[in-house]
């Protein structure tokens, strides 16, 4: 039985699946195919791949006039050279016309580890998320990642959906179903819930089970749509808990941290510690990339502490 396995694989593998379902459906790479799992599609089906070489503005633009000709485009690279560098032509191209581009990108936050600060994307759903029409998804595993890319390529519209490199957990049981925008309750809790997302919500699992063992209930939901987000499951958890950690592998501004503040201080203020990356890092393995950042199940496990303690001060 698979534990573990690269979202990135996953992506290319459930490509090639599509690419035989449906020939409108056309992949452009930025000279990473290997990497970003697209090489099969590649292979596959030579006449419906494109590559751009390290010309990633030209390949969003490439992107935008194939979808206005009724094709499906899927254009993958690594998140940092997919959002920053390209992005006008990104916001004017794709976003603004409402093009049927699905930019899904490998490599993302920390755990690009050994490439450097330049490689490791932090900022990218910040970037991404104040884009109107895209829908934005961080799958959590290879299952997650399987049904949100099919979801991606029969639903119109610019999607974002960011995926991690090396292999990750698998949290997910065959018989899932990813449903856009809803929140996963993935465990119930009464003292603090943790709301992580990608491979983050591993750790959270990992830090509800020590909190578990120290007597405190924490609960865990997975948050895989960024946008569109339906508030109810957050709001729920907030009212039952009275204090919420959230847990990203990206910058603390933006991200999933900013999403869930705005919903509970529209619908439940409480107590929010937060787990992300607060600076650039430097090159290294990506555990201890992890470790010195603060993106570990035992800071998890302090946040959550901490939470708690801030809700019992406040009654």
């Amino acid at each position: 039985m698979v534990t573990s396995i690269a979202t990135r694989q996953v992506y290319g593998e459930t490509l090639v699946q599509l690419g035989k379902e449906n020939n409108s459906i056309v992949v452009l790479g930025g000279d990473l195919n290997q990497s970003t799992g697209i090489a099969g599609f590649a292979k596959e089906f030579p006449e419906r791949f494109y590559d751009f070489g390290a010309a990633e503005q030209n390949m969003m633009s490439v992107a935008a006039g194939l979808a206005s000709t009724g094709k499906t485009v899927f254009a993958s690279t690594f998140a940092v050279f997919g959002t920053s560098r390209p992005f006008d032509q990104i916001r004017v191209g794709i976003a603004q016309p409402k093009l049927n581009v699905k930019i899904v990108v490998t490599h993302s936050g920390l755990l690009t580890a050994e490439d450097g600060a330049s490689a490791q994307s932090i900022e990218d759903l910040s970037l991404m998320c104040a884009l109107p029409t895209f829908t934005v998804i961080v799958p959590a595993d290879g299952p997650e990642t399987a049904q949100a890319v099919r979801l991606a390529a029969q639903t119109p519209g610019p999607f974002y959906i960011r995926l991690s490199r090396p292999a990750t957990p698998i949290i997910h049981a065959d018989t899932y179903s990813f449903v856009l925008g809803q929140p996963e309750q993935l465990r119930e809790g009464a003292d603090v819930t943790i709301i992580a997302s990608g491979p983050m919500v591993h750790y959270a699992l990992v830090a509800a089970e020590t909190l578990s063992s120290e007597g405190i209930k924490a609960g865990v939901i997975n948050v895989a749509t960024f946008k569109p987000i339906e508030p109810s499951v957050i709001t729920s958890a907030a009212q039952n808990t009275n204090a919420l950690v959230t847990v990203e592998e990206h910058y603390i501004h933006g991200g999933l941290n900013s999403i869930i503040s705005q919903i509970t201080a529209k619908h439940c203020p409480v107590p929010i510690e937060a787990i992300a990356v607060n600076q650039y890092a430097e090159s290294g393995k990506a555990d201890a990339l992890f470790e010195k950042y603060g993106l570990s199940s035992s800071k998890i496990v302090a946040a959550a502490k901490k939470a708690i303690q801030r809700k019992t001060e406040a009654k």
